[in-house]
């Protein structure tokens, strides 16, 4: 998983591939969630535990957005999330997570949280078994005056990249773009041919 802000916006990504050790277990597997029009959520670790926490936090987005009459900022969105994890710390959510998406006055944002809840703010960030290889790629094309279309290719290519050397990376990239003029979702079906 990748994620990533411009100035006028978030990307968000992650393959669709489940493994478990050297056994692929499914080549369609959803970890990129739109959570609301400004917000959007993306996983790398167990699907299971991905789709669970996706179902509570909506659940808790909707219940504080009833209670306060206020939809929740991006940082809320993260904390709620947190607050979730923190308290499964016993028996965790074998997860980590980016919160990615615009704040009611334009700014983006994008969080990152470890399997306990753990919540740090990045410019870019990446998760999984392929993050090394990713955060190389964006180590060396991210910079912070980017506009959001051209981080959406930047974001897609350190997936790529990801996907074509670790092993447990593939079978096409989802990809959720937050910016002022709306969300876009998309799924990129790659099939990356073995050279040699």
């Amino acid at each position: 998983m990748v994620g990533a802000r411009a100035a006028d916006g978030v990307v968000l990504a992650a393959d669709r591939r489940m493994s478990y050790g050297y056994f692929v277990a499914s080549h369609n597997v959803k970890k990129v969630y739109r959570l609301s029009d400004s917000v959007g959520v993306a996983f790398a670790g167990l699907p299971g535990d991905m789709s669970g926490l996706v179902r509570l936090l909506r659940s808790d987005l909707s219940m504080y957005e009833a209670t306060t009459g206020r939809k929740p900022s991006v940082y809320m969105t993260a904390k709620r999330l947190s607050i979730i994890m923190y308290s499964y710390k016993m028996l965790p959510f074998y997860v980590e997570a980016l919160i990615g998406g615009m704040d009611p006055d334009g700014s983006p944002r994008l969080y990152a949280l470890d399997s306990l809840g753990s919540i740090t703010e990045e410019d870019f960030a990446a998760a999984g078994s392929g993050a090394t290889i990713a955060y190389g790629f964006l180590e060396a094309n991210y910079r912070k005056d980017i506009s959001v279309d051209e981080l959406e290719k930047i974001v897609v290519d350190a997936a790529r990249v990801a996907l074509r050397r670790d092993a447990s990376t593939g079978d096409g990239i989802d990809v959720l773009t937050i910016s002022k003029s709306g969300v876009r979702e998309k799924t990129l079906r790659l099939r990356v041919a073995l050279e040699g």
